[in-house]
């Protein structure tokens, strides 16, 4: 639709023209740093970022009510810069021209309810959000828009030059960042993976986009050390999401949710695995950014999970005296949410940071973590999978979450659930065909059970002789013949009936 063509009092909102003042503050000396650098943590104390934009308030001289029709009037733009997470523009990136915008069609997944058996069997209103289909299928793409996008921007202003993006990843962020370093001239990109803990159809993504991968012993922790090394002492651009830019991506996040639940999140519940912390973190970020303009009236409730293979967040909030919580990295063991498989996340300064403030500005607790088993994992993985979704093990760890959350009271018959699926089934197929074979490891502590396992019956009857092979089929009576025989073999098995 063209702008021409919307009421008049909308069209001057439609280009986003909110000259924002972004800047770099640190969460642990509160020191506010320029964004002309690259900059990760502070020069100062060395504790992570967070990005502010100085003139934000602004943003509240506009009703709330008046956003939303901005918001929805912009889905029916043809403009690519303002097609995907950039359509909330003015806060994820208002120093950023849309003509610097990098859009590969992220954003705007869609959240698909439950069906009614599954809704029955959880006790619970609740949908899907299916972040697997992103460019790269998974919700990492979100914050590679912003990061890319600023990283474009500052090679047009001229603060940049010969780009060499690195990251550390258990899959899906080196995926993500290698396409779309990949679709900008001029950057290359270099992935850290540890070795045989990355499914081969992750591993095949940064290999097809042309990124260097390099494989090292360990877990992903040892990775982001190297990688954590390389970005203080060498020039190169940092993409796992101790870049905050990374958050302001996935903000947009909260800001779909709330679009499409028409901005009434009163009794919303959004339920996401924790892994390195950056997505809740900025999830929480951008439901407080909508509740300050008005945008939203309530903060929904979330609910972060962890593994008990990988829980460290978890344990540090199960000490109910925030005085007394000390938080202790843990040694992960193996789990089915790979992604997830993460001991010391690079995110927890902000995750306590934006904690505290996101139940002070509600008036009560409203975030909440929980712990599931490997086992409830898979399993409601398959159950959702059953019924319709494409979940990922990590939307398993969501369904898990939801059933735990329910369970201690945190979410009550009138509360309706959005659950992060964060990337598409296919790249985590190995543990569905590991569970159906029942060649589950012992460490995963995973028993199959024979109601979900599913395998491909081979079906070739012993009467009958002739059968089609590649470059031999069948011809005239004995085509028949075969087909005849293994329909009457398939109806048998699946006792139809003859019409």
């Amino acid at each position: 639709m063209k702008p021409d063509n919307f009421p008049k009092e909308i069209r001057p909102y439609l280009q986003p023209s909110h000259k924002g003042r972004l800047i770099y503050r640190c969460l642990g000396c509160q020191g506010e740093f320029g964004i002309e650098k690259l900059a990760y943590v502070c020069p100062e104390c060395g504790q992570i970022l967070l990005i502010y934009d100085q003139n934000f308030d602004r943003l509240k001289e506009i009703r709330g009510e008046c956003w939303q029709q901005i918001f929805d009037y912009r889905r029916m733009l043809n403009i690519d810069a303002l097609k995907g997470i950039y359509r909330y523009h003015e806060f994820i990136g208002p120093v950023i021209p849309t003509e610097a915008v990098i859009y590969l069609g992220e954003g705007h997944t869609p959240i698909i309810e439950a069906n009614a058996s599954l809704q029955d069997e959880v006790g619970l209103r609740f949908y899907f959000k299916n972040d697997g289909q992103n460019p790269s299928a998974s919700f990492k793409d979100r914050g590679m828009a912003s990061a890319l996008s600023y990283i474009n921007f500052m090679v047009q202003k001229g603060y940049l030059s010969d780009v060499l993006a690195i990251c550390a990843s258990t899959g899906d962020t080196s995926a993500a960042a290698a396409l779309y370093a990949s679709y900008l001239p001029g950057v290359k990109s270099a992935v850290l993976l540890p070795h045989k803990k990355v499914t081969p159809q992750q591993l095949s993504q940064p290999l097809g986009s042309g990124a260097t991968v390099f494989e090292i012993p360990g877990v992903f922790d040892d990775c982001m050390k190297v990688v954590e090394a390389l970005s203080e002492n060498y020039s190169v651009a940092l993409l796992n999401s101790k870049n905050a830019w990374r958050i302001l991506g996935q903000e947009s996040y909260s800001y779909e949710i709330a679009q499409d639940l028409e901005y009434d999140v009163s009794h919303t519940v959004v339920v996401l695995p924790i892994g390195n912390a950056g997505n809740i973190s900025a999830v929480m970020s951008g439901f407080l950014k909508f509740y300050e303009t008005g945008i939203i009236d309530t903060l929904p409730k979330i609910v972060g999970v962890q593994s008990e293979h990988a829980n460290p967040v978890y344990q540090y909030y199960l000490e109910p005296d925030e005085d007394s919580r000390k938080f202790v990295p843990v040694a992960v063991r193996s789990s089915v949410a790979q992604a997830a498989m993460i001991g010391n996340p690079v995110s927890m300064p902000r995750v306590i940071h934006l904690v505290k403030h996101y139940n002070e500005m509600a008036g009560n607790r409203r975030i909440f973590f929980v712990e599931v088993s490997e086992q409830d994992i898979m399993d409601w993985q398959i159950e959702a999978n059953r019924n319709g979704h494409i979940a990922c093990t990590h939307g398993g760890e969501s369904l898990a979450g939801l059933l735990a959350a329910k369970n201690r009271g945190i979410i009550d018959s009138r509360d309706i659930a959005v659950l992060d699926s964060t990337a598409h089934a296919i790249k985590f197929a190995g543990f569905q065909e590991m569970y159906f074979q029942l060649k589950m490891p012992p460490d995963y502590k995973i028993s199959p059970r024979q109601d979900l396992i599913n395998t491909p019956v081979y079906l070739h009857p012993e009467d009958l002789v002739k059968v089609p092979t590649p470059g031999q089929p069948l011809n005239g009576n004995d085509l028949k013949r075969f087909v005849a025989r293994m329909a009457q073999e398939i109806a048998g098995r699946l006792e139809l009936k003859k019409v």
